[in-house]
C-alpha cells in the first residue's frame, strides 16, 4: 500500500487525484505548465498538453488530431460510436441533424419553465435548516430541464445517476483501466433507452425533430442512438457538474454571490466555467507527424489537452487563479471548440445562469455549512455532495 501511495504521490497525473488535490487541482496544473508544458505521460500512454495555445491548436485540428481513433487504426466498440466520436464526413451528417433540431425547439418556452421550476425548488429548499445542492438541486434540475428539452419524460434518478457516474468514471480508464468495461456497458444501456425514444417518438422537443428527420439524414441508426443517449448524457452532466462547481465558488467566497449578481449571468457564468469547468481533459490522437508545443508529435500518438490548465493559462488569461465575475473577453475552452465543442454547453450555461440569478436575487444569504466534496473524477470534475443552507447566518441581515 506504501509503494502504491508513493507511486501516486510521484506521477502528475495520477497525484491529481490525491483527496488534498482534488478540491484544488490548480496549483498541481501550474507547476506542469511551468516545469513540463507538454510532456509524455507512460501510464497514459499519451502526450500531455497544459498550455492554452497548444489545446486550442489541437482542438482546432481536426485534420491532424482525430476524435474518430479508428482513423489511427484503433478498433472502437460500437457503443462508443456517436456525433462525440466520429470525424467528417460522418460527424458532419450527425451534427447537422442535432443542431437542426435544436433550433428548431422553443427555447423561451423551455428557459421560461426552468426559470419556475429552479424558483419554486429553492423556495422549497430554503425552508430547510440545510440540503445538500447536489443531489437535491443540480441533478434533478439538469435531469429535468435536459429531459425537457429532449421531449421526453425524466428517468427514475435512482436508476439514471448511478448509470450516468459510470460512464464518467470510464473517462478515466486510460488511469484506472477497469472502469472502462463497465462504462462500455452503460453507454449501450443508456443508448438502447434513448432508442426506445425513436421507436415512439414524442409529439415535440428535439426527438420529435430527430425521428421525423432521420429517414432523410444519411445517419446510421445505431450512430443516431448513440448520439441521442450522448446528447442526454453530456447535457446533463454538463450541467449538473457546472451548477455544482460554481455554487461551491460563489458560495465558500465571501462577497462572491453578490459579486455575481452585480456581473449579470452572461459574463458570470462565463467566468465560472473558466475558473472551475466541468470538463478538465479531453483526448485526440494524432494522424499526421505534428510539431506542437516544441515537440514532434508522431501519427498514432494519443494527446491528453488538460483544459483546466489551460484555462488557467497565465499567458491567455490576467490573474488567472482570480474568479472575476467580470472578466471580458473569456477565451476559455470549458466546453472544447472547434467541430466537438461540447453540444451540452449551452444548456449547462443556462441552468447555471437561471439558479445562481435566483440564489443572488431572492437567497442573497446562501451560504456553505460544510466544505464541497468533489467525485474522484479527473476528466470532468464535480462535487459529489456540497451541504448549503439558503438561510443568513444568525445574527445576519441580508436584503436583496
Amino acid at each position: 500500500m506504501a509503494r502504491i501511495e508513493q507511486a501516486v504521490e510521484a506521477d502528475p497525473i495520477l497525484g491529481l487525484a490525491r483527496p488534498e488535490v482534488l478540491g484544488n487541482p490548480y496549483p498541481a496544473y501550474a507547476r506542469l505548465r511551468e516545469t513540463a508544458p507538454v510532456f509524455w505521460h507512460e501510464l497514459l500512454g499519451s502526450w500531455v498538453l497544459t498550455r492554452h495555445a497548444d489545446c486550442l491548436a489541437v482542438l482546432t485540428d481536426s485534420t491532424r488530431f482525430a476524435s474518430d481513433w479508428r482513423r489511427a487504426g484503433e478498433d472502437v466498440p460500437a457503443p462508443l460510436l456517436s456525433v462525440q466520436t466520429l470525424d467528417p464526413p460522418e460527424h458532419t451528417a450527425i451534427r447537422h441533424l442535432l443542431l437542426d433540431g435544436f433550433r428548431a425547439q422553443d427555447r423561451h418556452a423551455l428557459h421560461a419553465r426552468l426559470d419556475r421550476q429552479a424558483g419554486e425548488l429553492l423556495a422549497e429548499l430554503a425552508r430547510r435548516p440545510s440540503f445538500d445542492l447536489v443531489g437535491e438541486l443540480a441533478e434533478p434540475l439538469a435531469l429535468r430541464f435536459v429531459t425537457a428539452f429532449l421531449g421526453v419524460p425524466a428517468p427514475d434518478l435512482a436508476w439514471f445517476v448511478p448509470m450516468s457516474r459510470t460512464v464518467v468514471d470510464g473517462m478515466d480508464a486510460g488511469l484506472w483501466p477497469e472502469k472502462h468495461e463497465p462504462a462500455v456497458a452503460a453507454r449501450a444501456e443508456l443508448a438502447e433507452y434513448a432508442g426506445g425514444w425513436l421507436a415512439d417518438p414524442p409529439e415535440d422537443g428535439l426527438i420529435a425533430y430527430v425521428a421525423a428527420h432521420a429517414d432523410d439524414s444519411g445517419v446510421d441508426p445505431a450512430v443516431l442512438r448513440n448520439s441521442l443517449r450522448a446528447v442526454l448524457h453530456a447535457g446533463y452532466e454538463s450541467a449538473s457538474r457546472l451548477l455544482g462547481n460554481a455554487a461551491a465558488a460563489l458560495l465558500t467566497m465571501p462577497g462572491a454571490l453578490a459579486a455575481f449578481r452585480a456581473a449579470g449571468p452572461a459574463t458570470g457564468v462565463d467566468e465560472l466555467v473558466r475558473y472551475d469547468a466541468p470538463v478538465q481533459a479531453d483526448a485526440r490522437v494524432c494522424v499526421t507527424d505534428t510539431e506542437i508545443g516544441g515537440v514532434t508529435v508522431k501519427a498514432g500518438d494519443p494527446v491528453t489537452l488538460l483544459l483546466g490548465a489551460a484555462n488557467h493559462d497565465p499567458l491567455r488569461f490576467a490573474h488567472p487563479t482570480e474568479l472575476r465575475l467580470d472578466r471580458a473577453p473569456n477565451p476559455h475552452l470549458g466546453f472544447g471548440r472547434g467541430a466537438h465543442a461540447c453540444l451540452g454547453a449551452s444548456m449547462a450555461i443556462r441552468l447555471a445562469g437561471s439558479v445562481l440569478t435566483t440564489l443572488a436575487t431572492d437567497h442573497p444569504g446562501a451560504r456553505a455549512v460544510a466544505e464541497p466534496h468533489h467525485r474522484r473524477n479527473l476528466t470532468l470534475r464535480g462535487l459529489d455532495r456540497f451541504e448549503v443552507t439558503l438561510r443568513p447566518a444568525t445574527g445576519e441581515e441580508v436584503r436583496p
